[in-house]
């Protein structure tokens, strides 16, 4: 943790719902929600308008035309919010040359960069986000962004969304633990309803009771790598650096479907649409990837997500699409599915250190299984199969519950 409050977190406000009524202005000051518009749809963002008759980011589209049937319900246009993220991130880099862009609606600036004998009082950091915010509303036009400056990520993100929209939150050294004491432990990141739940019946209910519980029986309860890092997150401790380079997410495809679909046939054809659609977006981006993942939600709201990794980079639709199918074999579909989705990302070098929630998986050529002997030969896999001339280890993840309730994140 920093001895200076010098790390910037800004988050554009209803970014997608913003976008739509700035260029639309008859939808100005009306309930706007932007998502899957079908049936089984999602809301990837409401407008403020939208939010007071209940309606969140994850929820069913279903279920927010129930609460808000007033609302304009829009398909998103992609191509506005990648050209007003654009100006907004040009922005930040007259600010700092080191900027870490998180999506298309919000980034870390390191305000230390650049600067020989940074002035950052309260003072002049108050004075930084007000500029900051009046450069954001002038190069999108009318677009409003909340801002907090703080000594850690975690603290900076925190405070940036304590007075939306159009916030400002500065916290000073010394003051970072008093301010996520009273929160509730679903404040900090990686703590989703499950893990809400396994703290809740030790007691925990705030980040305060947190700090409270030994290391030991964190990991206990939540694991070692989740139980490590929250007994340093309830005590402020976050040292990650702000990197403008970061990896590459994955590039991905998913469908909703009208109706649960359980012909493996379809099923299958399905993922090769989806595996096409992928590369296609990797080549125009000149890009390639090294892991495939499988992501299937069923018809009980239960999402798994199968991953493969292969020792080199590709980019063609056949070894991907090859790859999702055998990985869908392993998935019992018989209850139908609701949602699937191929992604494909640069995955990790075999043998590195993994945490938690990044299993990976790998893919070797093979023919025959290989022997005992084998110098690739992976060592106590959770699952080993072949499909399609590849050994293929997977490993899953899986989540009970609705869309937007710990489920894991998703790239488009």
């Amino acid at each position: 943790m920093r001895n200076q409050a010098s790390i910037l977190h800004v988050d554009l406000d209803a970014f997608y719902a913003a976008v739509e009524q700035r260029d639309k202005p008859s939808l100005r000051g009306k309930p706007v929600v932007v998502g899957g518009t079908g049936g089984r749809g999602v809301v990837a963002t409401a407008s403020y308008e939208a939010r007071r008759f209940g309606v969140r980011s994850a929820m069913s589209t279903a279920e927010a035309r129930a609460r808000c049937p007033h609302a304009a319900f829009l398909v998103g246009r992609f191509d506005a919010y990648r050209a007003t993220s654009a100006a907004v991130m040009s922005t930040l880099r007259s600010l700092s040359p080191l900027v870490e862009p998180l999506s298309l609606d919000e980034a870390y600036v390191d305000l230390r960069a650049g600067r020989e004998e940074p002035d950052l009082t309260s003072t002049e950091l108050v004075g930084i986000g007000q500029e900051l915010k009046r450069s954001v509303e002038q190069v999108t036009g009318g677009l409003t962004a909340s801002v907090g400056i703080a000594t850690s990520k975690l603290v900076a993100k925190i405070a940036s969304e304590l007075r939306k929209p159009d916030g400002l939150v500065v916290v000073a050294p010394g003051e970072e633990q008093d301010l996520l004491r009273p929160m509730p432990v679903g404040v900090l990141p990686g703590v989703g309803p499950a893990t809400a739940e396994r703290l809740r019946r030790i007691g925990v209910h705030t980040v305060a009771q947190l700090e409270q519980v030994s290391e030991k029986e964190l990991i206990r309860t939540v694991g070692q790598v989740h139980g490590t890092s929250l007994y340093s997150l309830a005590r402020a401790h976050d040292p990650r650096p702000v990197v403008a380079e970061r990896e590459a997410k994955s590039i991905s495809v998913e469908d909703t479907f009208e109706h649960d679909l359980v012909d493996p046939v379809l099923l299958a054809s399905i993922v090769d649409r989806h595996a096409r659609s992928v590369c296609q977006r990797l080549t125009k981006a000149k890009l390639s990837g090294r892991t495939v993942t499988l992501k299937v939600r069923q018809h009980d709201f239960t999402t798994s997500t199968r991953s493969a990794s292969l020792i080199g980079p590709t980019d063609k639709a056949a070894v991907v699409s090859r790859i999702a199918r055998g990985l869908l074999e392993d998935i019992d579909t018989s209850g139908g599915v609701r949602l699937l989705g191929v992604g494909v990302s640069p995955g990790s070098p075999t043998g590195s250190r993994m945490t938690s929630s990044a299993r990976t998986t790998t893919v070797l050529p093979t023919s025959t299984p290989p022997s005992s002997t084998s110098p690739h030969r992976i060592s106590s896999p959770r699952h080993t199969s072949y499909c399609a001339g590849l050994l293929v280890w997977t490993s899953s993840i899986e989540i009970t519950g609705p869309a937007g309730c710990g489920a894991p994140g998703w790239v488009g």
